[in-house]
């Protein structure tokens, strides 16, 4: 390895003569923030620099003391195939020498192409709740192991150039002491940067990113996950035959969440999706918990008392739930202080002496409603334990909306609360598909639900509770867990938040609702339908109104229906429209069209997901339009979708067959 390093802050060699040694800090490779060397100072309280690389691969390395750059060269094609580059994440900071404030600086993690920037007046405990407004960190993590085309001025800091008999590597950074992060690729698999502009340019055009359908298809199927019910004895005894969901963000982070669990204390399968909005911690947090006391409240006084007894002589405690759970899904381990909050909940229903537990509906409302009131008193609990105070005041001023399916054998029973949506897939004898809407929205929207708010406040705010389709003008949906500025009183918010709480940095926002004058506006009960399985049911649809604001009810259906025949090499009849227009007609011609071609995706959430995003005036997926979707910067990408989290369960026909004829 060769360098040099005979830049400082001497006479001879400080700031007003470091551009004469390296022409390279006056090109165009620049930070991102202006810096003017002749005015930089010496601040002896930052750490020294320590570059070091193996020599096996580093050829060059020279320093112009704002930044690094570093040649690594390959010859024979052996470093990039064989292992792995491993270097630390990549930092600039710029501090003044005036006062402690950070004056701007930014982080580079080179193996997902993610970067953190902030400016002056962030403080460096900050830096780690920022990302840039570029491109979405998960989408480039997603797509990071195929070739990517970065094109557009501004924000490129590395060059990737690969031939046959050469691959060669630039970066200009400086190293700072965070943790190492491993970067791997192969001949095949690199990052190439097209062009590299003056960082400092005014001239800034959107950043834009190509991606090819490989690329696309990894994005796309980064969350999916699915599960078979296995068989007992060669046979499924469950009504369940399968599972399959995915997720795709628009927030960063993804503020929708997933659950499904089959209760091993009680009979059923459990699958909800949550929504959540400002923020995600409510929806996290309902995600983790609401299944635990929904089985719960299921349970006999036996079991209730069981457990009680094990926790209660530190024993062994029966489990609850078996969770499917995808590596990407966001758990934190059951605090303590949510076990507490489950076990009074348990000790309560044994003091209610319910023998043999509540009835599903009963005990789907009074889970719900449970929960939301434990998320509430937790945060108004004086908690020593910092973290855990902070997490209890996130989880109360975020909100989600939750719709829960609970299956036992033929009987369906699904809890919604708030704008979630379950639909069946039912296909008719003749083969013909319709949509059965098994939840009602909960907003504006929804007449019932407006004559319900109207009902519980005084007649003087008819005009007021609900204003421009929004409750209280600020919120879409009428039903959330959390939302406690929705709940509260002013009074009790104000006591609670200016109680030493650092609103800004956890991130809740502190207003007052217009017309708030006699809380709570907002409801977490939820609104339970029962629906008995037949034969004819074949398909549940869960899904966040990310989805459904994209696809309505019978395009849903319509696509799972298809996918369903191809897989089983037919397609479904479609239901005759008289009379034909024109663009009944092109739809028919495009299904014919397409009965020979297989689905893009096996798992049908993500099949739904790319219709969603991807689907042109024709119902047809355009590649352009999807790819444009999933790069959007993400300070723009909400503003064009949300958050989509769909669950499809499929139903075992051949179960609630027997189901019938043994019980006729």
């Amino acid at each position: 390895m060769t360098g040099h390093h005979c830049w400082g802050y001497g006479q001879d060699d400080g700031p007003s003569e470091w551009y004469k040694s390296y022409p390279i800090a006056q090109g165009h490779r620049q930070s991102p923030v202006d810096i003017v060397s002749r005015q930089a100072v010496y601040d002896p309280s930052l750490k020294p620099l320590i570059i070091s690389y193996e020599s096996c691969t580093s050829l060059e390395i020279s320093n112009n003391g704002h930044s690094v750059m570093v040649d690594f060269e390959d010859a024979d094609d052996k470093t990039a195939p064989l292992g792995s580059l491993e270097c630390q994440e990549i930092c600039n900071i710029w501090r003044s020498s005036s006062s402690s404030r950070w004056l701007g600086g930014s982080w580079y993690f080179l193996g997902g192409l993610q970067k953190i920037s902030f400016a002056e007046g962030i403080t460096l405990e900050r830096v780690h709740l920022m990302m840039s407004s570029t491109v979405s960190s998960r989408i480039l993590s997603s797509a990071r192991n195929s070739i990517i085309v970065l094109q557009g001025k501004g924000r490129l800091y590395s060059r990737c150039i690969t031939n046959r008999n050469k691959m060669k590597w630039k970066c200009g950074f400086a190293k700072g002491p965070l943790s190492p992060f491993v970067l791997s690729w192969s001949i095949d698999n690199v990052f190439t940067l097209k062009k590299a502009f003056r960082h400092t340019s005014t001239e800034e055009e959107d950043f834009s990113l190509q991606l090819t359908s490989s690329q696309i298809n990894d994005i796309l199927r980064a969350d999916e996950f699915s599960h078979k019910i296995h068989d007992f004895d060669g046979k499924n005894t469950n009504s369940v035959l399968k599972f399959e969901s995915n997720q795709l963000a628009a927030n960063t982070p993804n503020e929708d969440r997933r659950s499904a669990a089959t209760c091993l204390q009680t009979k059923g399968m459990m699958f909800g999706v949550f929504d959540g909005h400002a923020g995600s911690a409510c929806a996290q947090s309902v995600s983790q918990r609401l299944l635990y006391y929904i089985a719960v409240s299921l349970m006999s006084q036996q079991t209730l008392e069981e457990i009680e007894f094990a926790m209660e002589h530190m024993k062994p405690v029966l489990p609850i739930l078996q969770w499917y759970k995808h590596p990407n899904d966001m758990y934190r381990e059951v605090a303590s202080l949510y076990l507490d909050h489950l076990r009074v909940y348990w000790q309560e229903l044994l003091n209610l002496d319910v023998e043999l537990g509540f009835s599903v509906e009963e005990a789907l409302i009074y889970a719900f409603k449970r929960l939301d009131s434990d998320i509430s008193l937790e945060a108004q609990a004086p908690l020593e334990n910092e973290m855990m105070r902070n997490i209890a005041l996130q989880v109360a001023f975020s909100g989600a909306t939750a719709c829960v399916a609970h299956i036992d054998s033929v009987h369906l029973h699904i809890a919604n609360a708030g704008d979630c949506r379950a639909i069946l897939g039912v296909q008719e004898e003749d083969g013909m598909w319709s949509a059965l809407s098994l939840t009602g929205d909960h907003n504006a929207f929804n007449e019932a639900e407006i004559r319900r708010l109207k009902g519980e406040h005084p007649k003087s705010e008819e005009e007021t509770v609900i204003i421009n389709n929004r409750l209280l003008g600020i919120l879409m949906p009428s039903r959330a867990f959390g939302d406690v500025r929705f709940k509260w009183s002013k009074e009790l918010q104000h006591n609670i938040l200016e109680n030493g709480c650092d609103v800004e940095a956890l991130n809740i926002y502190q207003y007052a609702p217009p017309n708030y004058y006699t809380p709570p506006y907002l409801i977490a009960e939820p609104e339970v339908t029962y629906h008995k399985l037949r034969c004819q049911d074949k398909f549940l649809v869960i899904a966040s109104d990310g989805l459904w604001d994209m696809l309505n009810n019978e395009d849903v259906i319509k696509l799972v229906a298809e996918h369903l025949a191809q897989a089983n090499v037919q397609k479904p009849r479609m239901t005759v429209q008289k009379p034909a227009s024109l663009g009944y007609m092109r739809s028919l011609l495009r299904h014919r069209k397409a009965s020979g071609v297989g689905s893009y995706d096996q798992n049908i959430a993500t099949h739904l997901i790319r219709h969603a995003i991807g689907d042109n005036e024709y119902g047809e997926i355009d590649q352009e339009r999807l790819a444009a979707m999933l790069t959007l910067p993400e300070d723009l990408a909400r503003m064009y979708r949300d958050d989509i989290t769909v669950t499809v369960v499929y139903f075992n026909s051949d179960t609630i067959d027997s189901y019938y004829k043994e019980n006729e």
